[in-house]
């Protein structure tokens, strides 16, 4: 696709885009290691798959409970000054973990509620850098944030795994640190795009936005977009393990991973014409028809195919949440909200896990299939709710102050 890759190398070469997103990416594969790097680290330090899970539930829990909060401090004061102070905090919070000068469940929390949400920061520098005439190229900034959050996740476990597994977990766990760290301080340094911090008048009225349902809706299918993660997640698992080939389950991940980065690209390149609330239910109708059979099938080839299909509908959604965010709330909170999506979402995947394990106990891995499916209902449901002409088409270029009006009292 050579103009898609023509349309990606014009975005980067934006002055001063390519600055922080290389940073942010860096940072954000460290984030994608930090988790499973703590399984690894404490279970060859107690033994226990159950310890190490506990760790990094709490991990995870902390991570979806700070986020927004930290995020609340950069729209106030701003990327550069909150930035080094929560990444001392999380260095500072890996090397307990790493030294065991504190409960491991302890260091875990730490760690989850001084990571810093690089994702979310870098949206919104491109939500800054690409304003006004410029606005129609955000889908395809906020699709090159989901290629390189897809691209963290396919390489940032498998990294981790591969120094567990020659013997050195912690390895994985300070390179980790090291990444995030190493990329937000150089994010951090990057002041010529830092997004403009809005005055005291703003932020007091800005709050308010979170609570409309513009943004709600958002919030809401990135919840049932992680139900639908978590679900997939042990659903595969379980189906593998039930047809006696455990190691089946890693190229059925492969599959859906793999067009989960080519819908991402592909969505990206592509000239973006009519309403992105209209773009939003087709992808989330697509994710329900794709997922529907995989309560049925039953040949590896076969689900493999259909999860090839599921994987290509997740990042345009993805892509679609961020630019429906960003035009639903004023930029005083578009930290904020990009973050609480974020959070939803990973509550949602470790909610439904739980919920998963049960289900697949009592039913099979088609009961667990069956999760998934239903998330990708209620997200068809959420798109295809509220008045139809909340969102602009984003095919067409906003006028200098168009889109600061337009967030600036955004749809309920």
């Amino acid at each position: 696709m050579p103009s898609a890759s023509a349309n990606y190398r014009t975005l980067l070469r934006t002055p001063g885009a390519a600055a922080f997103f290389l940073p942010a990416a860096v940072g954000r594969l460290g984030v994608a290691m930090t988790g499973i790097g703590i399984v690894w680290l404490v279970h060859a330090r107690t033994g226990s798959y159950a310890a190490a899970g506990l760790v990094t539930g709490g991990f995870a829990v902390a991570d979806a409970v700070a986020g927004p909060q930290m995020a609340r401090l950069v729209d106030r004061f701003g990327q550069t000054r909150v930035l080094p102070c929560a990444l001392g905090a999380h260095a500072g919070a890996v090397a307990l973990l790493l030294t065991g000068a504190v409960p491991d469940l302890v260091a875990g929390v730490l760690i989850g509620a001084t990571l810093p949400q690089l994702g979310a920061l870098s949206a919104v520098r491109w939500s800054a850098l690409l304003s006004g005439e410029r606005a129609a190229a955000l889908p395809t900034a906020f699709a090159l944030e989901a290629l390189a959050n897809g691209v963290s996740y396919l390489a940032g476990p498998a990294l981790v795994s591969v120094l567990g597994a020659a013997g050195r977990p912690g390895a994985g766990v300070l390179l980790a640190a090291t990444l995030v760290v190493g990329g937000g301080l150089a994010l951090a340094g990057q002041r010529r795009t830092m997004p403009p911090l809005a005055s005291r008048a703003e932020r007091r009225h800005a709050g308010r936005a979170l609570l409309r349902s513009a943004f709600l809706r958002q919030a809401a299918l990135g919840l049932a977009l992680g139900v639908f993660f978590g679900a997939m997640q042990v659903s595969v698992a379980a189906y593998a393990v039930g047809r006696g080939t455990p190691d089946a389950a890693a190229p059925l991940y492969f599959a859906s991973n793999c067009t989960n980065l080519v819908g991402g690209w592909a969505y990206g390149a592509w000239r973006h014409g009519g309403s992105p609330r209209r773009h939003q239910a087709t992808a989330a109708a697509c994710l329900t028809l794709a997922s529907l059979p995989l309560t049925i099938l039953d040949a590896p080839l076969v689900i493999g195919a259909t999860l090839a299909l599921t994987g290509l509908a997740v990042p345009v959604l993805l892509i679609l949440a961020s630019a429906l965010t960003q035009s639903s709330v004023p930029r005083a909170v578009l930290t904020q909200a990009f973050t609480w999506g974020n959070s939803a979402s990973v509550a949602g995947s470790a909610g439904a896990a739980a919920l998963a394990g049960r289900v697949v106990d009592a039913g099979g891995a088609h009961s667990g299939f069956g999760v998934a499916a239903g998330a990708a209902v209620v997200m068809t449901v959420l798109a295809l709710g509220g008045p139809r002409d909340s969102s602009p088409d984003v095919s067409k270029p906003s006028a200098p102050g168009e889109t600061m009006a337009r967030t600036a009292l955004p749809p309920t």
